[in-house]
């Protein structure tokens, strides 16, 4: 059996999106890097092999993989799909992204989940912004919002609209100014599920009322030291109950994970996570995940 419901399960099956069709060319990010707020020109051919690197750890997970085309109506930013779409068990929800120049990603979205006879379940509407990076599942019945610079009220009322039917609670939770608007900063930004009660966190910019509630929930909450809050270490794919997938160069929050029972495996990400702002979870869009 198996849900969409579930940031845990062993992966099924999810989207993806090749550095190739994202980056396109070294003249293309040379045009555009800046204008989408990098913190680095990435290196096209390093991309490149980075990503191989890490696609070739979810083949060797046995997940069913889709690959998103490339579109000239998105840009590199296009590479963490997980933003522009929700999963649910009646099908996907399709965003509408808080960052202006990621606003054609979620169509892009609807046409290869189309394609692949992927129902989709509804859209956020303007002025409604949600993008999929400020939602966690915490059950299948329960799923964590982050109201952030990139995902609204409206858009959060909307969701909620949507979910309802399907018995699932949605929990806001208010996330920080923090950098300001032109950062990405989403609530998995400071949380990654790896298993049932148990989770990846970074509590300088965690809302008391929340983090109290994951631990009133049972939750074992794995803390991320300040020094590697940048470099990702709180961006945590779980590929399946306690196998995790993170950036290299966290020494510390992998230890804590293998303390904690996890197997950890780590991929160069300096040109495809760490100057985009987007970890293991932004680079993926699972669709369904086996029931742990």
């Amino acid at each position: 059996m198996y849900t969409a419901h579930s940031d845990i399960g062993k992966i099924k099956t999810l989207f993806i999106k090749n550095a190739e069709q994202a980056f396109i060319s070294d003249a293309h990010i040379e045009k555009y890097w800046k204008e989408l707020n990098y913190l680095g020109k990435p290196d096209y051919r390093k991309a490149l092999k980075e990503y191989d690197m890490f696609q070739s750890v979810l083949k060797n997970q046995g997940a069913e993989i889709h690959f998103l085309p490339e579109d000239p109506s998105v840009n590199m930013d296009s590479i963490y799909c997980r933003d522009a779409s929700i999963a649910t068990n009646q099908g996907m929800i399709i965003c509408n992204m808080g960052k202006a120049g990621r606003r054609n990603e979620p169509m892009a979205e609807k046409k290869a989940f189309e394609a692949n006879a992927i129902p989709v379940l509804g859209a956020i509407t303007a002025p409604g912004t949600l993008e999929g990076g400020d939602v966690a599942w915490l059950d299948e019945h329960t799923l964590a919002v982050g109201h952030t610079y990139r995902t609204n009220q409206e858009g959060i009322r909307q969701l909620t609209q949507l979910l309802n039917p399907l018995g699932v609670e949605v929990i806001t939770v208010p996330l920080p100014h923090y950098k300001g608007p032109a950062d990405v900063f989403h609530l998995m930004s400071i949380l990654s599920p790896v298993d049932t009660k148990l989770a990846v966190v970074y509590a300088p910019l965690m809302p008391i009322v929340f983090r109290e509630l994951l631990i009133k929930r049972g939750y074992q909450l794995i803390e991320v030291p300040d020094a590697e809050f940048d470099s990702m270490g709180c961006n945590v794919l779980a590929l399946a109950p306690r196998q995790c997938l993170m950036v290299d160069g966290n020494p510390q929050t992998k230890a804590a994970l293998e303390k904690a029972g996890c197997t950890v495996t780590v991929y160069q990400g300096e040109e495809i996570s760490v100057k985009g702002g987007g970890g293991p979870t932004c680079l993926t869009r699972p669709v369904y995940r086996y029931i742990s």
